[in-house]
């Protein structure tokens, strides 16, 4: 298995039971699909570069996890669909 990395910015405009229930999600996600989470990493809400969909902030979430090309697929398939998620990447860690 590799290591990866996903960084997601959630709506801040959610309450904060509704955005742990986000967090929650991929971190479920992830395990669901033979991927281990090594760390999450809460930033907090931050100011966007520029707006995304109308919004100014987002809340910051780096996930570092182990996972196969698998994980990464379904991982990212559903991340997309999710309505609480403005953006995300999902990054290879280097060896």
């Amino acid at each position: 298995m590799r290591s990866y990395e996903v960084m997601c910015i959630i709506n801040v405009d959610l309450d904060k039971e509704a955005t742990e229930k986000t967090i929650e999600k991929v971190e479920d996600l992830i395990k669901k699909n033979k991927g281990k989470v090594e760390k999450v990493d809460r930033w907090g809400r931050r100011k966007l570069a520029y707006p995304i969909d109308g919004h100014k902030d987002g809340f910051y979430l780096v996930a570092t996890f182990k996972g196969d090309n698998k994980t990464i697929a379904e991982l990212g398939r559903v991340l997309k669909l999710t309505g609480e998620i403005i953006r995300f990447m999902i990054v290879r860690i280097g060896e």
